[in-house]
């Protein structure tokens, strides 16, 4: 990946538009919604990869169809102060963990969790608190999608099927990881 950023001019901007809306979409396909050749949206693909501006392609889907029946939104409240790379080494091993940030105010971080069930969530929660530094966690149960397109209800990887499998067991099996490394 180059450390200095490309140019990223008004035909990018619609490529990726057009990816981040179908990233099944051709070449041909973009080429023809942008007013550029296969060959053209091909190369600037490849330099939007190159750079870092596309960061990947991933299938959405309905993450109950995974198995993930439960979601929540955790707010985690540390005992001092907890470095991001600490937090992050955490979440890693909870693939029940879709996305994790660090957040102003109150909390130290915001997790999006889901689980196969009520039952899942609470054993990952308390697998969560269990870590030293953790001082609290807030839970907010998320009943349902207000808008159903957006990339946070869908899911990158399926539910652990067995409650005894561990975290690397299941992104080995999927494939994927829950948060970049």
């Amino acid at each position: 990946m180059s450390s200095s950023p490309a140019p990223f001019d008004e035909l990018d901007r619609k490529i990726v538009t057009a990816l981040m809306a179908n990233a099944r979409s051709s070449f041909a396909e973009i080429g023809t919604a942008v007013g550029l050749s296969s060959t053209a949206v091909k190369r600037r693909v490849d330099r939007l990869r190159e750079t870092g501006v596309i960061t990947g392609f991933t299938a959405t889907v309905r993450p109950s169809a995974l198995g993930w029946r439960t979601e929540a939104y955790v707010e985690v409240y540390c005992e001092g102060a907890a470095p991001p790379r600490r937090l992050a080494e955490v979440v890693r091993n909870h693939p029940e963990i879709a996305a994790a940030m660090t957040v102003t105010g109150g909390a130290d971080a915001l997790l999006h969790l889901r689980a196969r069930d009520v039952e899942h969530f609470e054993e990952v929660l308390e697998r969560i608190r269990a870590e030293p530094f953790i001082r609290k966690t807030i839970s907010v149960m998320v009943l349902s999608h207000l808008i159903p397109e957006s990339p946070e209800a869908g899911a990158s990887q399926p539910a652990p099927q067995d409650p005894g499998q561990d975290a690397a067991d299941v992104r080995r099996a999927a494939g994927t990881r829950s948060i970049p490394a």
